[in-house]
């Protein structure tokens, strides 16, 4: 959560101001514009009170039923959440052209596009040239592996007029941001691990890492992005059913933790009832998770009940069902320790279930806050939003290296 704020959001912001109707969404809206602007300097202050006040706003706008607004209050959360890039918001909301495309920025794609087919079809013919027996997939990964690392050309002084292409730089520069983001003295890891990847002394650890661990440890960490990107895609589909969140998360139990150093294969432990996902702790133990939809659920997270959000009667029974299945493991717990080797006595569980943007209506916060207060009460279940789970794997990508 960055909390990205600059000149285009304000503009975007005013002119959401201006669409909407009710009085509640504009001074929602109003506070939002007044955090912006109360910056001491000639920046625009965002951080996480930024992105509060954006909730808050699109929650009053969606209790007004003003959903246009609240679609343009959602573009704006995301901007500030870094999840659109400026280009495209610009573009999108026209900020700086009057109404009209950018022709220059179009010539400016063309003419890309066309330089980058042409140079396509080149390392085609030269690819196949030195593997003539390359398969299509196979050739496909080598272009997917060149385009990370074209984000990472050089000039070299002794070449002028010359551009350098060197392989491997972008594993290196990836594992080296993951690396940087644990010392709160770098500013920006991005721009420091690619200027340190760039490096000659980045060059001869290319070239003498015979090995390829660094290069391992960088691929592993690149695959876990992929991963968790991927989980997102599918948990922010609308039409996203239980499977497909199961196939997103199967074998990628590093997302729960690292408490976990597997997935059980059989799930199938108790006559009767099949797990979403069985995952193994270091000491053998195990930990299920009951899968329940994201943006596609039914039913509300929370509900107002006494001047206080609760459960709804949705999760409390995804809770139940939780709860059954470690009966089930406890009275079955002989059976499979010696049939299947796993050890059941400490079984724990997670229900992943719902997401904050699937109840507009209430701030984000207090979703949590109100799963958390249910999680107290309970001892071996947990409750979680997928929201809530991709952030925890996020950040244990952003302070841990591979």
């Amino acid at each position: 959560m960055t909390g990205r704020a600059d000149l285009s959001l304000e503009l975007q912001l005013e002119a959401t101001h201006d669409e909407a109707k009710a009085e509640t969404t504009q001074t929602a809206i109003d506070g939002v514009l007044v955090h912006l602007r109360s910056s001491k300097d000639r920046h625009r202050r965002g951080g996480k009170r930024l992105v509060t006040l954006l909730e808050t706003a699109r929650a009053a706008a969606a209790h007004a039923e003003e959903w246009n607004v609240v679609r343009l209050l959602q573009d704006s959360l995301d901007y500030a959440e870094d999840r659109i890039l400026q280009p495209d918001f610009d573009e999108r909301y026209r900020l700086f052209q009057d109404g009209k495309r950018s022709k220059s920025k179009r010539d400016f794609v063309a003419a890309s596009l066309s330089i980058a087919h042409l140079y396509t079809a080149e390392a085609i013919q030269e690819y196949a040239a030195e593997h003539p027996e390359c398969t299509t997939a196979e050739l496909v990964e080598h272009f997917k592996e060149l385009s990370r690392d074209a984000r990472l050309l050089d000039a070299p002084d002794d070449r002028p007029g010359r551009y350098r292409l060197v392989r491997g730089r972008a594993e290196l520069s990836l594992w080296l941001e993951r690396v940087l983001r644990e010392r709160i003295d770098v500013e920006n890891p991005l721009e420091a691990a690619q200027r340190i990847a760039m490096s000659p002394e980045a060059l001869h650890l290319l070239a003498s890492d015979n090995d390829g661990a660094m290069l391992f440890r960088a691929l592993e960490m690149q695959r876990r992005c992929a991963a968790l990107e991927g989980l997102r895609i599918n948990v922010e589909d609308p039409n996203a059913s239980e499977f497909d969140l199961q196939r997103a998360l199967h074998d990628q139990y590093w997302i729960f933790g690292g408490r976990y150093v597997g997935q059980a294969v059989q799930r199938r432990l108790v006559p009767g009832d099949e797990l979403d996902i069985a995952l193994i702790r270091g000491d053998g133990s195990l930990h299920i998770v009951e899968l329940k939809r994201a943006m596609s659920i039914r039913h509300n997270l929370v509900k107002r009940y006494r001047n206080s959000w609760v459960p709804t009667s949705q999760v409390h029974d995804a809770v139940e069902q939780a709860l059954n299945y470690l009966v089930g493991l406890d009275e079955n717990r002989e059976m499979i320790r010696s049939k299947f080797g796993i050890e059941t006595r400490r079984a724990s569980a997670v229900v992943l279930i719902g997401h904050p943007a699937a109840q507009p209506t209430v701030p984000e916060q207090e979703i949590n806050e109100t799963l958390r207060t249910l999680n107290s009460h309970l001892s071996r279940v947990e409750v979680l939003t997928y929201k809530e789970l991709i952030d925890n794997a996020e950040r244990a990508l952003d302070t841990t290296s591979i």
